[in-house]
C-alpha cells in the first residue's frame, strides 16, 4: 500500500496510530511517566487542584504507580464554571494559542485553553481517529460539526488535514447546500452529529436524491449519545459505514476515543487520556467490565491539565482484547448520561431507551421528543414520534397498529406505559447540532 494511502482498516496501520498498538507494559510505563508530570504541573500551577490534593494529604511525589490515580481528587463541570475564565489554566497567557468555550446557555461558559503543543496532540489523536475509521489521504471530508467556540469543527478539521484528506469546512446547517456540496465535490466522508445526519438523509429523500448513489462511504458521528438502532438506520439510509467517536471540550474536544473497523467499542487514546470507571454514587473505582461513570485524566495537556474529570457518561470498559489488534482499552458506546436520566414514577429513564424502542417499530422515524408534565401531583410522560408519510396518510388502522406496537416496545424497554402522539414527518423541530430530546415542564 502506498504510504499516503495508509489507514488502519485496509491493511497495516497508519504510522500515527503506532501508540494504539504498544505492548501493554510499555503503554503503562508511558502513562505513569506522563501522569507524574501532569499531576506535578497541575499542583504547581492550579490553585484548586493544589488545595484539594493538600486537603487529602497528597503531594505529586505520592504518585508511585498508576493505581494511585484513584487517590486524586475529582474535577467536575462545576469546577470549570466556578473558576471561569482562567482559574484552571496551568500556562501563562503568553503560551496560550487557542481558546474554546461552551455556549453558557445553562450558566457560565466553560473555557478551555490550548498551547501549541496541545494543538499538535489534538491533531494527532484526530488523525488516529480518522485512520481507525478507514480514512486516508485522498478522501474528501465534509465537516458539518460546528466551527467557532465549539471544539467539534476545528478538532475534526485539523485532524483530517493532518491525515492528508481534503477538508470542506461547511459547518452545520443549510441542509440543501450540504447535499449540493456532497454531490458536486464527490465527498467520501462526513462528520456530523448523528441526529443532524438523519435530517440530511430525510432531506435528500425529499429532493429525490438517493444518498447511496453518492461516493460517500464513511460517516464520523459524535457529540451526542446515539443507539445501535440509529447506526443501522443511518447505514441503510446513506449506504455508508457509521462510526462513533467520543470527546469532550473539558478534556480536549473530539479525539478522546474512537471506534475501529470492528465497530465494537471505542478505543481510548490511552497514551494521552487515562480512563477509569467509577460508581457514580460512591465515587469508588470499578473493575473493567462493570458499568459506571467514565472518569478521564489528561496525561499530556499543558495549558489546562484535568485530573479525574467526571464525564457523567455511563459506560463500561470492555475487558476482552479487540480483534483489530489494538492494545488500548475500549469502552462501550455511550448510550446515556447520568445527568440526562430522568425519573418518572420511580423509574430511571434515558432518552436512548425510547430511541431504541421506536426504531424497532416499522413505520416510525428517528425523530422524537419526550415531554414531561405533572398532573394532580403525578408525573406524566408523553412521547411525540414522527411516522413515515405512508403510515400517516394511510387509514386509521395503520396508525393504530403503529401506536400499539410502539407502546408495547417502549413499555418493554422502559418499564412503564407512556402517552404517545404520532405526528407527520417534519413536525418536530430539527437541530443542526445536538438534538433536544426532553422537555421537562414539571417545575412549571
Amino acid at each position: 500500500m502506498l504510504k499516503e494511502r495508509w489507514n488502519d482498516v485496509e491493511g497495516g496501520f497508519h504510522p500515527a496510530s503506532a501508540p494504539d498498538y504498544l505492548p501493554e507494559e510499555k503503554l503503562r510505563e508511558v502513562q505513569l511517566r506522563r501522569l507524574r508530570v501532569v499531576v506535578k504541573r497541575a499542583y504547581d500551577n492550579v490553585e484548586l487542584i493544589r488545595t484539594r490534593m493538600q486537603e487529602k494529604g497528597m503531594a505529586p511525589e505520592d504518585i508511585k504507580q498508576l493505581s494511585d490515580v484513584a487517590h486524586l481528587p475529582f474535577t467536575t463541570k462545576l469546577d470549570l464554571r466556578d473558576t471561569y475564565p482562567f482559574g484552571l489554566f496551568a500556562s501563562p497567557m503568553s503560551d496560550i494559542v487557542r481558546l474554546h468555550a461552551s455556549s453558557g446557555t445553562t450558566g457560565k461558559p466553560i473555557v478551555v485553553a490550548y498551547t501549541r503543543e496541545d494543538l499538535e496532540v489534538w491533531a494527532e489523536v484526530m488523525t488516529r481517529t480518522f485512520a481507525s475509521c478507514g480514512l486516508h489521504r485522498g478522501d474528501v471530508v465534509q465537516n458539518a460539526f460546528g466551527y467557532g467556540l465549539f471544539t467539534g469543527g476545528l478538532g475534526a478539521h485539523y485532524g483530517a488535514e493532518s491525515l492528508g484528506a481534503t477538508v470542506i469546512p461547511v459547518s452545520g446547517g443549510n441542509t440543501e447546500r450540504q447535499l449540493m456540496v456532497m454531490k458536486d465535490f464527490s465527498v467520501t466522508a462526513m462528520c456530523a452529529t448523528p441526529s443532524y445526519f438523519t435530517h440530511i438523509i430525510e432531506r435528500a429523500h425529499d429532493m429525490g436524491m438517493d444518498m447511496r448513489d453518492l461516493p460517500l462511504h464513511t460517516g464520523i458521528f459524535g457529540a451526542e449519545p446515539w443507539s445501535d438502532a440509529m447506526r443501522a438506520h443511518i447505514e441503510e439510509g446513506a449506504g455508508i459505514k457509521a462510526y462513533d467517536i467520543y470527546g469532550l471540550s473539558e478534556i480536549i474536544g473530539p479525539g478522546v476515543a474512537s471506534e475501529c473497523a470492528e465497530q465494537n467499542g471505542l478505543h481510548v487514546f490511552e497514551d494521552h487520556f487515562y480512563p477509569e470507571i467509577i460508581d457514580p454514587e460512591t465515587g469508588e473505582p470499578l473493575p473493567d467490565g462493570e458499568e459506571g461513570e467514565l472518569v478521564l485524566t489528561t496525561l499530556s495537556k499543558q495549558a489546562m491539565p484535568i485530573i479525574r474529570y467526571r464525564t457523567r457518561d455511563i459506560t463500561r470498559i470492555i475487558p476482552e482484547t479487540c480483534a483489530c489488534g489494538r492494545t488500548t482499552r475500549r469502552f462501550r458506546r455511550v448510550g446515556r448520561r447520568s445527568d440526562d436520566m430522568f425519573i418518572i414514577r420511580g423509574v430511571n429513564v434515558f432518552p436512548s431507551q425510547v430511541e431504541a424502542a421506536l426504531l424497532q417499530v416499522e413505520g416510525t422515524l428517528p425523530h422524537y421528543q419526550i415531554i414531561l408534565t405533572r398532573e394532580n401531583g403525578l408525573d406524566q410522560m408523553a412521547v411525540e414520534v414522527e411516522v413515515t408519510p405512508e403510515v400517516f396518510s394511510d387509514k386509521v388502522r395503520a396508525l393504530e397498529d403503529v401506536r400499539a406496537a410502539l407502546a408495547k416496545a417502549i413499555e418493554h424497554i422502559v418499564g412503564i406505559r407512556v402517552g404517545l402522539r404520532l405526528v407527520e414527518p417534519r413536525t418536530i423541530a430539527r437541530s443542526e447540532g445536538k438534538a433536544k430530546r426532553v422537555i421537562d415542564n414539571r417545575s412549571l
